[in-house]
């Protein structure tokens, strides 16, 4: 498993290429939130577009990466489930706990009007 990080707006977007698993290494979907909160981002959507399997190591990464973020106040919202992602979240009952969107568009607009870095002024 990969992760691609982009910020857009104040939302950092996190595109995950590969299986979430026990064979993931080190947990990184967790570390990369726990990373980001220090740095005072909170709002996280995570793409999970190339996401073709998770385990349940890899389903209690993700709602460890979850409650993490709500405990210190932000939003991490899920974009893009495939087939087999969206039915394990439906099985386990998950699927009402997160926000989950269509596409990575729709996850960014739920985030409403980002706030904007101070203008300069002359």
């Amino acid at each position: 498993m990969t992760i691609q990080e982009r910020k857009v707006g104040d939302v950092t977007v996190l595109a995950i290429d590969g299986r979430i698993s026990a064979s993931s290494p080190e947990r990184l979907l967790a570390a990369t939130v726990r990373t980001l909160l220090q740095q005072d981002r909170n709002r996280i959507l995570v793409n999970m577009q190339n996401v073709p399997y998770i385990d349940s190591t890899g389903l209690a990464e993700i709602v460890e990466a979850y409650h993490t973020t709500t405990r210190r106040g932000g939003a991490l919202k899920l974009a893009h489930l495939t087939p087999h992602v969206r039915e394990l979240l439906t099985v386990t009952m998950l699927l009402t706990v997160f926000e989950v969107f269509e596409s990575e568009a729709a996850g960014l607009a739920s985030f409403g009007p980002g706030r904007r870095e101070p203008q300069q002024t002359s």
